[in-house]
């Protein structure tokens, strides 16, 4: 991979303000927060790029249906892990990088924090282990803003399964005890708490017209829009 490393310590690479994550539990609505924030920034003459974890690449697409398919429900934690961040090694090559060097705003569906969160939190894996795999697969990209949409989990579920009610293909994670979920909530609020500089929470529960709307606002200001 052709890494892009920080250069410094506190330091970011300065095209990283272009990176933008969406993140949440299961049914907070970030794919279709993702498509109106796409057309916020079209309209103003920016080039976004949408894409998603795991996924965004052919090899990563596979991957995701390995993950999320309810059959392989006695997928270990760890190889669960470990797929999530081959996922991501490809995705960071084949989209990611070339992205941001082509200087287009990415708005991303997932990405680390929801590793911590799901596997951390969780699965409850070492949070040490996570971050060695990540300082070898990342290269040291973050994203310089983190949208976190925050319901609470039995709204979310429920917005998942109905959501999937026609199509089960990706429904392993809908089916974990409610206490995971929860346990992945309290990760991402969490992590909120420990980057405020590059987090903010937006209340899931209004509805998708004002969720959009606190978005562009935040997107405003943090592309420094007129």
């Amino acid at each position: 991979m052709k890494a892009i490393r920080n250069t410094g310590p506190g330091r970011r690479v300065p095209f990283m303000d272009r990176f933008i994550t969406f993140e949440g539990i299961e049914g907070s609505g970030k794919s279709t927060q993702i498509a109106r924030a796409a057309d916020y920034l079209t309209a103003r003459g920016l080039e976004p790029l949408c894409t998603r974890e795991p996924g965004g690449t052919p090899i990563g697409d596979a991957l995701r249906g390995i993950l999320l398919h309810p059959s392989h429900g006695d997928m270990t934690p760890l190889t669960e892990l470990l797929l999530v961040y081959a996922a991501r090694v490809q995705h960071l090559e084949e989209v990611i990088q070339p992205g941001l060097q082509a200087g287009k705003v990415i708005l991303c569906d997932r990405y680390e924090d929801s590793t911590v969160a799901y596997q951390g939190f969780g699965r409850e894996i070492p949070l040490n282990a996570i971050k060695m795999l990540s300082s070898l697969s990342t290269a040291g990209i973050s994203p310089g803003l983190t949208l976190l949409l925050d319901l609470p989990v039995e709204e979310g579920l429920a917005r998942a399964h109905r959501r999937n009610q026609d199509d089960l293909s990706e429904a392993r994670l809908d089916r974990e005890a409610v206490e995971f979920h929860r346990r992945v909530r309290q990760g991402f609020l969490s992590l909120a708490q420990q980057h405020p500089g590059r987090f903010r929470v937006i209340n899931a529960m209004q509805p998708p017209e004002k969720v959009a709307h606190r978005i562009a606002h935040d997107l405003s200001l943090f592309l420094k829009l007129p």
